[in-house]
């Protein structure tokens, strides 16, 4: 059982409206970083719908939806995945400022947005690898 599996009556994924909310969120996300001088350099212009994808398929994945980013893509290994990325505290501040922002967006429940905030702040705190600028 995974994370957004956990709970009693249903999970995460279809306890928040499903896919049409984490699309939401990941390009509301996205709107923020393509404003970002500091993190839209590190994102694949010439293929932003990627991106956006891979991560709302992830996250849908990760919360209790379709397994499409795992059949797409294997194992997220995210850390090796961003690796080649200088992800220091200010990127991973100004990520985490973006993020805020989408999830606010959505004006899911007090319980929901918690939950789902204490994971992107865990997730953004692990990617981090370096701490020079």
């Amino acid at each position: 059982m995974g994370p957004g599996q956990d709970r009693v009556g249903g999970n995460f994924y279809d306890e928040v409206g499903g896919q049409p909310v984490f699309d939401r969120l990941v390009r509301a996300f996205y709107e923020g970083v393509r404003q970002d001088d500091l993190l839209w350099p590190m994102y694949p212009e010439h293929d932003l719908e990627g991106a956006i994808h891979r991560l709302s398929t992830f996250l849908i994945q990760y919360w209790g939806g379709p397994t499409t980013y795992g059949d797409e893509r294997g194992h997220p290994r995210l850390r090796m995945r961003h690796a080649a990325f200088r992800v220091n505290p200010a990127a991973r501040d100004r990520w985490l400022l973006h993020m805020r922002a989408a999830v606010d967006a959505l004006e899911l429940s007090p319980l929901h947005d918690a939950t789902l905030w204490a994971y992107l702040e865990r997730a953004a705190h692990a990617m981090v690898n370096t701490f020079e600028d």
